[in-house]
Formats: structure tokens, C-alpha cells, sequence
């Protein structure tokens, strides 16, 4: 039985820290972060995206060690076409908390957090709307994005994986300290991206909208090339 050496695992390690900063990683996690207020949440949001990360490169780990079944070469396109979607979901959807268009307001707080508070004065009862999505930390959809960013990046990371280790022992103990690196550095790139929208967000709400509108066009932008280069260049949609 081979054992774990330290330079696999130190391996693993960094290729996790170096795999968080990935553009399309940072693009998406800047669009989560651009909601928040506080900088402790932004943090949180990195390392709960990197947890959802793990978590899906881990399954995969499990199946293709040992179950010894491989990722066909459509799936892990398609999945990495899917990335190049999600991005431009997120971009739109930063978008849209921006804007203050009451149409599509209307038709967006029906998934809210917004509800009523009901209150009594004397004999009458008063209905006030309020709202906690800026209360919210999206860590639900961070954990979501990991996930997908997980199942798209699990092809290339098995390559390296089975070209590398010589034991299902070895390969787990590499898929886990690789996510432990990307939970590390995506921790840290949330920390660093969070400050400028924390920093406005609590003094300067203009300033605020508008890098929140420049993430998001940078986000749609890059799923948009993102699903130019997988659907045609490499021939997604070719049969």
C-alpha cells in the first residue's frame, strides 16, 4: 500500500489555491459579494463556495477511483457551457438589484424576502411591507455556484488526478487537500473583492451601484464567451 506523501498533498494544496483564482471563479463570486454589506459575510460566501466546490469534485473523486468510470468529454463540455450560463444569470441578476425598475421589481420581489408587518393604531391594522434581502448572504447560492463550478472543473481535475497518484487513497487525499487550498483562496479573494462594496455600500450608494453594474457586466460578458468558446470552438454544439 503506497503511502501519502507530504509533497502530494502540499501539491494539491496550492494547484487549489491557484485553481480559486480563476476568472470565472472570481467573476461569480464578485457578483455575490457585490449584494453584501459586511465584510465578515463576504468572507463567508468565499468559503461556503468553496465548500459547494469540494463537495461535487469529491463525488467525483469517489466515482471515478473507485468505480474506475470516467467524465465523456460532452458531459464536461456541457457542464463547462452551463458555467458560461450561470455567470450571466448571476450578471443579470445583480443587474436587476441595482436598477430600481418598479415592472421588474414586481415581478422578482414574488422570490424575495420581502413580507408584511402587520401593525395595530387604536382600532385600525396597518400592513407595511419589509424586506431582508440585504440581510440575506446569498450562501445558499454560493454553496449553488460552487457546486456547478465543481461538477465543471472535475474532468481536468481527474486527468490530473489519476495521472498523478497511484492509490485511491492518494487520489482522495488529493481531491481533499485540493479543496481545502480552494476553500483558503477563494476565502481570501471574497475578503479582498468585498472591501470596495462594503466600503461604498455604506457610504457611497452611487459609487456602490455602479462597481456592482461593472461586475455584472464583466460576469455576462465572460459567461457570453464562455459559451462562445465551448458551444463553437470546441464544438460543443457540432456534431
Amino acid at each position: 500500500m503506497s503511502t501519502i506523501t507530504p509533497s502530494l498533498l502540499a501539491f494539491g494544496f496550492v494547484t487549489g489555491l491557484q485553481h480559486a483564482t480563476e476568472a470565472d471563479h472570481v467573476t461569480a463570486i464578485a457578483t455575490l459579494v457585490s449584494k453584501n454589506r459586511k465584510l465578515g459575510k463576504a468572507s463567508l460566501l468565499g468559503a461556503l463556495w468553496g465548500a459547494g466546490h469540494t463537495l461535487t469534485l469529491f463525488i467525483a473523486g469517489l466515482a471515478v477511483l473507485l468505480l474506475a468510470v470516467s467524465i465523456p468529454a460532452k458531459l464536461a463540455l456541457s457542464l463547462e457551457f452551463g458555467v458560461g450560463v450561470m455567470l450571466i444569470i448571476l450578471g443579470l441578476s445583480v443587474i436587476r438589484s441595482a436598477r430600481k425598475n418598479a415592472v421588474i421589481d414586481s415581478f422578482f420581489n414574488m422570490f424575495s424576502t420581502r413580507h408584511m408587518h402587520p401593525h395595530t393604531h387604536g382600532n385600525k391594522i396597518h400592513v407595511h411591507p419589509h424586506s431582508h434581502d440585504e440581510e440575506h448572504t446569498n450562501s445558499h447560492k454560493s454553496v449553488i455556484v460552487g457546486m456547478i463550478h465543481g461538477m465543471a472543473g472535475s474532468g481536468a481535475l481527474m486527468l490530473v488526478v489519476l495521472s498523478t497518484v497511484d492509490s485511491v487513497m492518494n487520489g482522495l487525499a488529493y481531491i481533499a487537500l485540493f479543496g481545502i487550498g480552494s476553500i483558503v483562496g477563494m476565502l481570501a479573494i471574497s475578503t479582498l473583492i468585498g472591501v470596495p462594496f462594503v466600503f461604498t455600500a455604506k457610504r457611497f450608494g452611487r459609487l456602490n451601484k455602479y462597481i456592482s453594474t461593472i461586475a455584472a457586466l464583466l460576469s455576462i460578458g465572460l459567461g457570453i464567451s464562455v459559451m462562445y468558446e465551448i458551444g463553437f470552438l470546441e464544438q460543443l454544439f457540432i456534431i
